[in-house]
């Protein structure tokens, strides 16, 4: 697995290779190219995989811009490996069991020419289930926010 990178200077980061190692999603799948910073609560990636014609994703040759859930939804998932890392515990699966208050200020993601800013935070979690609220950047321009939910699979240890 790759290392996190990390000096006194600067937040901890992960590259591509490391975040592919931390998640089930592979090849051209795996949407986010780096993590510029994460703590306990909160976590900040980038992707410009949003501007490649092959990203799986597209659909007619267009990225709608509810992709962006996706690209979260990754955010989301390495946090929660990150800080397994972190601990003792075994990394858990999840899944996106539901979403709100989705607000889109554009239709798709294809033409944003800027590297997309991925930032999601947990509001709540109890253990099983999560809540993130989670925003997409381009630049200092908003293009997608909202807050999704995540049931978590049953701890690999307990069976």
């Amino acid at each position: 697995m790759s290392e996190i990178l990390a000096n006194a200077s600067s937040p901890p980061t992960l590259d591509a290779a490391g975040i592919a190692s931390l998640i089930p999603h592979h090849g051209s799948m795996c949407l986010l190219d780096s993590v510029q910073y994460y703590d306990a609560l909160s976590i900040k990636c980038s992707a410009q995989s949003h501007r490649l014609p092959t990203n799986p994703l597209r659909e007619q040759g267009r990225l709608h811009a509810v992709c962006g859930v996706e690209y979260a939804a990754q955010a989301m998932a390495i946090h929660g490996a990150l800080l397994a890392s972190r601990s003792t515990a075994s990394p858990r699966g999840g899944r996106l069991a539901a979403l709100r208050s989705l607000d889109m200020h554009v239709a798709r993601l294809d033409d944003i020419d800027a590297e997309l800013q991925i930032v999601a935070t947990q509001v709540m979690g109890d253990g099983n289930n999560m809540i993130y609220a989670f925003s997409i950047h381009a630049e200092c321009r908003p293009l997608l926010s909202g807050k999704a939910t995540v049931v978590l699979m049953p701890d690999p240890q307990e069976s």
